[in-house]
């Protein structure tokens, strides 16, 4: 095979493999990282910090129970931008209660090249307004 073409070959090799950077089975990808979903917490930063992330990512949420905490632990799924900003939970999408975070937790899968807006409404959306407890993670193909 000549010089050429090998190079070529080798070429096309890297970007069909960077292409698929991040598609397939996806990582598994915790929250908060050892801290876990905590109210007060700066998440914004945690997801600066760990993007890019892909389709077929699993975050996975894990907070102590109810009655560990002088609050209940959720995470909801904001509609769109103006919701997440504002915090306004009325068209919200609850996707873990204060009791699926235990344990083990639970995973949410980045499933589509959208924006996903994550929050929590503990204390009356009162870390959500102050810029706590929220961030947004938008997957790459």
């Amino acid at each position: 095979m000549k010089t050429s073409v090998k190079i070529g070959v080798v070429l096309l090799a890297v970007i069909a493999c960077s292409a698929t950077n991040g598609m397939g089975q996806g990582r598994s990808i915790m929250v908060g990282d050892s801290q876990g979903w905590r109210a007060g917490t700066n998440y914004t930063d945690w997801a600066v910090q760990n993007s890019p992330f892909y389709i077929n990512d699993s975050l996975v949420f894990k907070y102590p129970p109810p009655g560990k905490l002088n609050v209940s632990p959720s995470v909801y799924l904001m509609p769109d931008l103006w919701s997440f900003t504002t915090c306004d939970f009325k068209t919200a999408k609850l996707v873990g209660n204060p009791t699926e975070g235990s344990g083990e937790g639970f995973e949410f899968q980045l499933n589509r090249p959208q924006p996903y807006y994550f929050a929590s409404a503990d204390g009356n959306g009162y870390d959500c307004i102050a810029g706590l407890t929220k961030f947004v993670a938008t997957p790459m193909n």
